[in-house]
């Protein structure tokens, strides 16, 4: 490489964030790697997670990653140390340490072999930093302890392995709450990124890519009982409405589909500098799942409205029906 080139790769990386040069950095050395070992290449890759963001079980940290196949994974050196077992390497006779201790006469009979053949083949992973490590999916943890203590709650554990059974039960206690892969997504900060991809996924179901033409969604009898449960005269040839109907329009009916929706169909329907939309919200939602939810939302609206005697009534009759919700996702499945 000339002078010239490679000061040209100097001023490019100066410009970049200390971020952006440590993912360079990250990527050509991973360049360098694969052309090394060949293998590598085939390895599944940690996505989430550093040795400096452990998981967490009240005194206990076990080095934890989530990988691009999202399978969560603990390393293996670290649930040993978790364990209480003995360090140093991970082999011994052929069998890594927790397959020879699985194999041991005293714990075998209380080993699924589900589990054993998991624990006979860890998972070998490309971390973050661009190394191997081993590991067992987070939920092989819960399984492992859960046998162990079966183990000496049939009383046939020797002295020496009651140290790892102690362990065993601080372990599960400690997730006695909380689930261990929601710990592991929490310690990665997976969890994040699984929040993005559920409302990525609610927005392609209900949002259309495409301007919908115009058809009425909204029945009269959706405006006539709002008009008389709030004795305004009601006239369906005219298109005229207090202002104060599209608030109530998107309180009611809008802002219940999924969370996230609403400023969606905002943002690509904007009011111009008169105040007015170029199209209906709904002509913005999709056909097979947008329109089913809001038509179904209309109908229990109506209907809740048709029970009521005055405006006080319906407000309390909906908040019953449809209150608050932090996450909606689940209305995905229920339309």
């Amino acid at each position: 490489m000339s002078e010239q080139h490679r000061k040209a790769g100097r001023a490019r990386l100066e410009k970049l964030t200390p971020d952006q040069r440590r993912a360079v950095a990250s990527a050509g050395a991973q360049a360098r790697w694969a052309k090394a070992d060949p293998d590598r290449a085939n390895l599944p890759r940690a996505e989430f997670g550093d040795d400096k963001r452990p998981l967490k079980i009240g005194d206990i940290e076990i080095p934890c990653y989530v990988l691009d196949d999202e399978r969560r994974v603990l390393t293996v050196s670290g649930m040993q140390r978790a364990m209480n077992m003995a360090q140093g390497g991970s082999m011994v006779r052929g069998m890594n340490r927790f397959e020879l201790f699985t194999a041991r006469e005293r714990i075998k009979p209380f080993v699924i072999n589900e589990l054993a053949d998991r624990i006979r083949s860890p998972i070998i992973f490309i971390t973050p930093t661009g190394g191997r490590a081993y590991g067992y999916e987070a939920e092989t943890l819960v399984e492992l302890c859960e046998a162990v203590l079966s183990a000496r709650a049939a009383g046939v554990l020797q002295k020496q392995q009651l140290a790892i059974a102690q362990q065993c039960e601080l372990i599960m206690r400690g997730l006695a709450r909380v689930g261990i892969v929601a710990l592991v997504d929490e310690a990665t900060g997976f969890q994040e990124v699984r929040k993005r991809d559920a409302l990525h996924k609610i927005l392609e179901a209900y949002i259309s890519p495409d301007l919908l033409p115009w058809a009425q969604r909204f029945p009269n009898s959706f405006y006539e009982e709002m008009f008389r449960l709030h004795g305004w005269a009601y006239d369906p040839e005219s298109v005229k409405r207090p202002g104060v109907v599209g608030k109530f329009t998107n309180q009611f009916i809008y802002e219940q589909l999924p969370s996230g929706v609403i400023d969606e169909l905002r943002q690509k329907n904007p009011k111009d500098d008169l105040g007015r939309r170029r199209a209906r919200h709904h002509q913005f939602l999709t056909e097979d799942v947008g329109h089913p939810h809001l038509q179904k939302q209309i109908t229990k609206t109506v209907t809740l409205m048709q029970a009521s005697d005055n405006w006080s009534m319906f407000k309390r009759l909906f908040a019953r029906v449809f209150p608050r919700k932090g996450d909606q996702t689940d209305l995905l499945t229920d339309l």
